[in-house]
């Protein structure tokens, strides 16, 4: 049987209200995020029934690191990281023999590296198997609709993170424009002189601005509240949200019935698996980032895996290949916790249709 730990903490404080329930609704905000903020590291649940297609057998152990995701950007970074260090000994104590970490303890410092040379227990983010995941997710989703994504403008957002600058080197060469999109000029032009011999490559600094030109997007920011609104698309996008929290607002679900958003890196976990934990997804369905520690524990790799802002695309595609070995796959697409089947599919395809042919 091989371990495995996965580090979660509160995405926002609607997350705290749904753990604790009353004690968070009805005391003070600032007194319930000044007591997290104080908790140690916490055990969340015990995961059972993994059992891979090369009839290989894992358990693991959710533990959490308690601060918000705005408590991890405003609070002293050293502090921060020191509760994700905590949370990650308490994986290993419980028996984890590598760890994930989840959300944004995979972001704060420099995404991982301090961590992994402060603990005794091989740790990943898990970035690996998301970036595969979300353009796996994309292809599939560009291919119901019709959309050939090597003659369309397609952006990365959040370009030069870890995640976006994978998925910016695999797609760059593949689509008729890549578009990098990010706040800070300088590090998207490197990355542009990087790819720029793959084919076409831009980039964009003012995202409201491009935003409306792109036919396929993947965003992954780092940003606390939504940065993508229902104006900001054109009929027809296809968008990839790997951010959490969700770069994507809920309006956009509400408002936009042309416009395909689905959530990055949901997978299928093989065997009878049972989280002891509702994060948001059916049953047997985690994210990507929880599969990757689960793949690397089945096979036996209790080796530090993705970590740093500068991802080994060589491991996106070995992910692949491990997820395939063992029986882990794509669990459809999925819109705001909900969803997305082939039928609504083929109306959104027609409405898309309809509206430019109406144009």
């Amino acid at each position: 049987m091989e371990r495995f730990g996965f580090v979660l903490h509160p995405i926002s404080y609607s997350d705290i209200s749904r753990k604790f329930g009353k004690m968070a609704n009805i005391l003070p905000k600032s007194l319930v995020l000044s007591t997290m903020k104080h908790l140690g590291p916490q055990e969340v649940s015990h995961i059972t029934g993994i059992k891979s297609a090369a009839n290989k057998e894992a358990e693991g152990w959710f533990t959490a690191c308690t601060l918000t995701t705005e408590q991890m950007m405003s609070l002293p970074e050293d502090f921060v990281i020191k509760k994700v260090i905590d949370a990650v000994n308490l994986a290993a104590e419980k028996g984890a023999k590598i760890v994930g970490l989840g959300a944004y303890t995979a972001v704060v410092g420099d995404a991982g590296l301090t961590i992994a040379r402060n603990v005794d227990v091989p740790v990943t983010t898990g970035n690996s198997y998301t970036v595969a995941t979300a353009l796996l997710g994309l292809d599939w989703a560009a291919k119901r609709l019709g959309t050939d994504l090597k003659n369309r403008r397609v952006g990365v957002m959040g370009a030069y993170g870890s995640i976006g600058k994978a998925c910016s080197r695999i797609l760059a060469g593949h689509v008729g424009e890549l578009v990098l999109i990010g706040r800070k000029k300088d590090a998207l032009a490197l990355l542009q002189e990087e790819l720029s011999s793959k084919g076409l490559v831009t980039i964009a600094t003012d995202s409201h601005a491009v935003l409306p030109t792109l036919d396929a997007l993947v965003t992954v920011t780092s940003a606390i509240d939504s940065v993508i609104e229902p104006e900001d698309l054109k009929t027809g996008a296809i968008v990839c949200d790997v951010a959490r929290p969700r770069d994507v607002s809920k309006k956009v679900a509400e408002v936009r019935d042309d416009v395909l958003v689905f959530e990055g890196g949901a997978v299928l976990v093989p065997g009878d698996v049972d989280f002891n934990f509702n994060f948001g997804f059916p049953k047997k369905t985690s994210y990507a980032c929880m599969a990757e520690t689960m793949i690397l524990a089945l096979e036996q790799r209790y080796e530090n895996y993705t970590l740093g802002r500068d991802l080994d695309v060589d491991k996106v595609e070995e992910m692949i290949k491990l997820a395939d070995k063992h029986g882990f796959k794509l669990a459809g697409l999925r819109s705001f916790e909900r969803a997305i089947d082939d039928k609504e599919i083929l109306k959104l395809r027609q409405i898309i249709e309809d509206k430019s042919a109406s144009a």
